[in-house]
């Protein structure tokens, strides 16, 4: 069976549930990877058999997206020109985390694509939305990466064919421990706008993971380190608590380590807007920004927020499974 696992390249959560998923996917096929988008701080330690520029959302300094610098990143010559080369026919089965270059060659080429991402769950009837519609946000999320097939990941199990998150291994192989301080990654936020409001906690000892300095610096209280992998991992491994976007999997990994957490949920973005409404509706507080008059909301929960209990399960390989028989049955079949 031939595979083609394409992955989405902007930020760090794809490329990181992709690190779990493609060696349970090799015990089962020959696969080849696909990633397309920047912005990402990690990579994959396996070949990337097609690497595109794809399309970005470019994070800002200000809370939200970049629209300016993402649509000057836009080629629509080079991502046309993108999809006609991937010899999609070449694949029995292609495996789609909001990937949009695969996604579209299926389209257009009338191929099967399934869609495993977390941008399926919140797509899904059953999912939390946000009390305010966002028509645009959505119709995005709906046609930036269209599949056939749907499968999702949340903070719950809302719905069929949705999963509990895939924690990764290298998280569910820690011991958590708390050395008080607090992690924070708000990579839309500018490093001074962030070291502005949190030195009014200054009994806080805050580390800060920053998308815009690559040079570690302390402001008082405050660490400033450029994101590192383990480095990262480590420091909420050992946190009190989390301070994050409203992403997937930094709030999913978070929970599961036992982390108290607040999130704070990226300007237009409508994905995002969605799990601020999960993460609220399981109990966890979030705050429109980091403007002043939300700082209250930051000092009650240092000072008495509660962790959220959770139960993740590793099902990562009954998932791919379920999703082989259902959909490629006979080359499947062959290999077990």
């Amino acid at each position: 069976m031939k595979i083609l696992y394409a992955v989405q390249g902007t930020g760090n959560g794809h490329l990181s549930r992709a690190r779990d998923i493609i060696p349970i996917l090799q015990q089962r096929g020959e696969v080849d990877i696909l990633v397309s988008g920047c912005q990402a701080d990690i990579s994959l330690p396996y070949p990337v058999q097609h690497q595109f520029s794809g399309l970005s959302f470019i994070f800002g300094k200000k809370g939200g997206v970049d629209f300016v610098k993402t649509f000057g990143k836009l080629n629509s010559r080079a991502f046309y020109q993108q999809m006609r080369q991937l010899p999609i026919e070449a694949y029995d089965l292609v495996l789609n985390d909001f990937e949009p270059v695969s996604a579209w060659a299926c389209y257009f080429k009338k191929k099967p694509c399934v869609a495993l991402s977390h941008q399926s769950a919140v797509l899904a009837p059953q999912a939390p939305q946000p009390k305010k519609e966002d028509v645009f946000g959505k119709f995005i999320l709906k046609n930036y990466a269209p599949a056939t097939h749907h499968y999702g990941f949340h903070f719950d199990r809302f719905g069929d064919n949705i999963f509990t998150p895939v924690i990764r291994s290298q998280i569910r192989e820690l011991t958590p421990d708390n050395q008080g301080h607090i992690t924070v990654y708000l990579p839309a936020y500018d490093d001074w706008k962030l070291i502005d409001q949190l030195k009014n906690f200054k009994n806080t000892d805050w580390q800060v993971f920053s998308k815009h300095n690559k040079t570690p610096f302390r402001h008082k209280n405050i660490q400033v380190n450029p994101i590192q992998n383990e480095a990262f991992v480590k420091s909420m491994a050992t946190s009190a608590g989390v301070l994050c976007g409203a992403g997937f999997e930094t709030p999913a990994e978070a929970l599961y380590l036992g982390k108290k957490l607040l999130a704070i949920p990226m300007k237009s973005q409508y994905e995002q807007q969605c799990n601020a409404a999960a993460l609220k509706q399981m109990g966890v507080p979030v705050i429109p920004s980091l403007k002043t008059k939300h700082l209250p909301v930051i000092q009650e929960w240092l000072e008495n927020g509660a962790v959220i209990p959770v139960n993740y399960p590793n099902e990562t390989e009954q998932i791919i499974d379920q999703i082989l028989q259902e959909h490629a049955a006979d080359k499947y079949q062959s290999v077990v």
